[in-house]
């Protein structure tokens, strides 16, 4: 199991670093899937299976965000300017995410993250926009959009487990960013709500006793351990390509790996 875990926990790293998912399409499909296997349906870890899955996978996130942060603040492509009005919006909105997430039960935060990739892939295919860079600056928000908007997207990401990748870099890219500006931007964005997200998590799930050992409420430390490693290495091999990569097939690569794990999430449960 943890050796899966630690090339989870990689391939992470360079999603993360190269597409800002903060690890969580990654890690919320597989380890959901682990713990059903390993643990079985029935047991106190398989039918707490996607909360776990969703908050360890957002604890994952305060390691590999700040990471792909400061990887990509050395190569000058995070526009600070844009990430600053949304930060305190997006912590706020996590909290709310994340009391919403532990109140639900498992089966419906599943459906909940399925429903929401479908309209994500939806909206980035049939809407003019996320395939074409549109402008070579990006567009700013102005104040109440701003709010709207941040709040939304710690909402769903706390709730999710995804980071903030699945809306900012839609939102960045219809604004008029390249591909590698918008997943610059989506990582510091995916912090405030990694770091929300996960107190929240651990202290509204505190009593959840039947775990045993190695929890943080329904955190797992110890695949929070294995993942953190391999995301760092995921995140130091991966960073050369930042960047580098084509606009066009940036964003097409994007939208491949969304459909894998919507197939993934569909079909294993």
């Amino acid at each position: 199991m943890y050796s899966v875990l630690l090339l989870c926990g990689g391939l992470a790293g360079v999603t993360t670093v190269l597409f800002g998912f903060g690890g969580g399409f990654v890690v919320v499909p597989l380890l959901y899937t682990l713990l059903i296997a390993v643990h079985g349906s029935d047991s106190a870890a398989g039918l707490a299976a996607m909360h776990i899955a969703v908050a360890t996978s957002t604890a994952l996130m305060i390691f590999a965000a700040s990471m792909a942060t400061w990887r990509h603040h050395r190569r000058q492509t995070v526009q600070w300017h844009l990430v600053r009005p949304l930060v305190g919006y997006i912590a706020m909105g996590a909290v709310l995410g994340a009391a919403v997430a532990v109140s639900l039960s498992g089966n419906w935060v599943r459906w909940v993250f399925i429903g929401y990739l479908c309209i994500t892939i939806a909206d980035a295919v049939l809407r003019p926009g996320f395939l074409h860079q549109t402008g070579s600056d990006v567009r700013p928000m102005g104040r109440a959009v701003t709010a709207m908007t941040g709040t939304c997207i710690g909402t769903v990401a706390a709730l999710l487990g995804v980071g903030g990748s699945v809306m900012t870099v839609p939102l960045m890219r219809r604004r008029g960013a390249s591909m590698t500006a918008a997943t610059a931007m989506a990582n510091p964005l995916s912090l405030p709500m990694a770091v929300s997200g996960t107190a929240t998590y651990v202290l509204l799930s505190a009593n959840h006793t039947a775990l045993g050992n190695g929890y943080a409420g329904y955190v797992d430390l110890r695949a929070l351990l294995v993942l953190a490693v391999g995301s760092w290495l995921g995140i130091h091999l991966a960073s050369i390509w930042i960047g580098r990569i084509p606009d066009r097939i940036h964003a097409k690569v994007y939208l491949l790996l969304l459909t894998m794990v919507l197939v993934v999430m569909v079909f294993i449960h």
